[in-house]
């Protein structure tokens, strides 16, 4: 996930990841702002990872700890992030 670029903005990502067999929710696993978002998005990227623009999102999940997982306020966003993501590895 990440914002777009502003004049006035400084560019953030962050990273989640979500493994059924493992976690209960997705988990913040990487967040960065200038560089370290670029880098983020550019490793999505090359991993094939989708990504989602959603400046609103990002700012509350920044303001999460690395490997927290998602509040359950956010579930409903986070389940239409992963519809989105379902719906591109079908159509590649």
């Amino acid at each position: 996930m990440d914002n777009h670029k502003g004049q006035d903005k400084i560019e953030k990502a962050v990273a989640l990841r979500y493994d059924p067999e493992k976690d209960q929710a997705p988990v913040v696993v990487a967040q960065g702002r200038g560089y370290i978002a670029e880098r983020i998005r550019e490793v999505a990227r090359e991993s094939g990872v989708p990504l989602k623009e959603d400046s609103e999102l990002v700012d509350y999940l920044m303001a999460l700890d690395l490997y927290e997982e998602i509040p359950s306020e956010l579930y409903a966003v986070i389940a239409e992030i992963l519809a989105f993501i379902y719906s591109m590895d079908k159509k590649y």
